[in-house]
């Protein structure tokens, strides 16, 4: 038999029992879809946290209160509360002599509380920060201003909301000048920040922004500050940049040659780095496991093909009697499980593009910046899985088949 008449009789005996072909395939199926599903959502999911990170912009650098690795995350990720850094710790970084590729910098606390205003209430979360934030993040507000330098040293009562709580607050009426409550405190609207969606692992939109003394002081009762943001004058000068903020910092805090910084400095490129790190260890180990399905797709191939021959055997044993020879019998049950794998493959590859494309789709719609990736890589090494798991499962079955005695199997009842 040549090689077109084996694929057309392999087949053709597949077609003649589409319901167990197709069970048989779904091991298949299951597997390279699930290996296909889990590398694009590792790779979705790496895309939404670095498209948090650069959203905050790739020349800032982040301070920490606490000590932590060089490489590991900073305590206050583990909500380990640290005191260590205080708001004229900050603003000394502004020194130009000591840190001259400094533009701006910037620091917060936040809580939760009850926002009210006459009768509607919300259960949501301000952030105190300082004036400078909206340099340092690139933002201006949407209506009205934001709190100045003065307002944030006097404590003022004033508050600059995020784009839903305003709608939740007020609806269509406007703000501006009106007094709300945050924790039974009375603030005045000075300004409405533009809708930003989910930055930062953060949606934006619900949130209040306040002097940062207020928030310490009147709501908090707190004197330090949970995170600093600092802008650099360029990507290419973060490196010194974290040299001069911590020997600043060390400085400050009285720390002597080989104590333990009390202060953690991130760039947010790091922060890129450790993130893909991560994600892709997790996606692949993930990937792994799933692969393990081909593996019970495989098994189940090898049964079907040992019932085929035991189902054929007078089939076999009539194509050796008009002068098949073992090799023809071997390779025609082996294109029949490659038949088998790559049609499972194939199947699998849809399945798991439309259900990546799915997951992406559903992710979007909920607001989240989450990119649509298949990798050709992932497509080609499952199918290429599949293929070789059908060929390792199906040689017992095919050299079986071809190791029939003609007269039995053609005696065979």
């Amino acid at each position: 038999m040549d090689f077109k008449t084996s694929i057309r009789i392999a087949f053709s005996g597949l077609k003649s029992k589409k319901t167990r072909t197709f069970l048989t395939m779904l091991g298949i199926i299951i597997g390279v879809a699930s290996v296909i599903i889990i590398i694009s959502v590792g790779a979705g999911a790496q895309s939404l946290i670095l498209n948090q990170v650069r959203g905050f912009g790739t020349d800032l650098i982040a301070i920490f209160p606490g000590a932590s690795e060089e490489k590991g995350p900073p305590p206050s990720v583990f909500g380990t509360v640290n005191t260590s850094l205080k708001n004229e710790d900050i603003d000394a970084l502004l020194d130009e002599r000591n840190a001259p590729h400094v533009l701006a910098v910037t620091y917060y606390v936040q809580g939760t509380g009850t926002m009210a205003w006459r009768n509607n209430q919300l259960d949501g979360t301000f952030v105190a920060t300082t004036a400078s934030y909206v340099d340092v993040h690139e933002r201006r507000v949407a209506i009205g201003r934001f709190f100045n330098e003065d307002e944030e040293k006097n404590m003022a009562r004033v508050a600059v909301l995020g784009h839903n709580v305003k709608k939740e607050l007020f609806e269509e009426l406007d703000p501006l000048g009106q007094t709300i409550k945050i924790k039974k405190q009375q603030f005045k609207v000075i300004g409405i920040m533009p809708e930003l969606g989910v930055q930062g692992f953060q949606n934006q939109d619900n949130l209040v922004l306040i002097p940062i003394t207020t928030g310490q002081k009147l709501l908090l009762g707190i004197d330090h500050v949970s995170l600093a943001r600092v802008k650099i004058d360029s990507n290419e000068n973060v490196d010194r940049a974290i040299e001069d903020i911590g020997a600043i910092l060390r400085d400050r805090h009285n720390l002597r040659a080989g104590e333990f910084d009390d202060f953690s400095i991130r760039a947010q490129t790091q922060s890129m780095e450790i993130f893909s790190s991560i994600t892709n260890s997790l996606t692949y180990f993930l990937a792994a496991i799933a692969a393990i399905s081909l593996l019970v797709g495989g098994i189940g191939i090898m049964n079907i093909m040992l019932i085929n021959i035991t189902e054929r055997t007078r089939e076999i044993g009539l194509c050796k009697a008009i002068g098949a020879k073992n090799k023809n019998i071997l390779n025609q049950f082996l294109f029949e499980t490659i038949a088998l794998t790559l049609s499972g493959g194939i199947l699998g590859v849809f399945v798991g593009v439309f259900f990546s494309w799915l997951v992406s789709f559903v992710a979007r719609y909920m607001g989240f910046d989450w990119d649509f990736i298949i990798s050709i890589l992932a497509i080609g090494l499952s199918c290429s899985i599949a293929i070789l798991v059908g060929l390792v499962f199906g040689i017992y079955p095919a050299y079986k088949a071809s190791k029939l005695n003609p007269i039995e199997a053609l005696q065979y009842e």
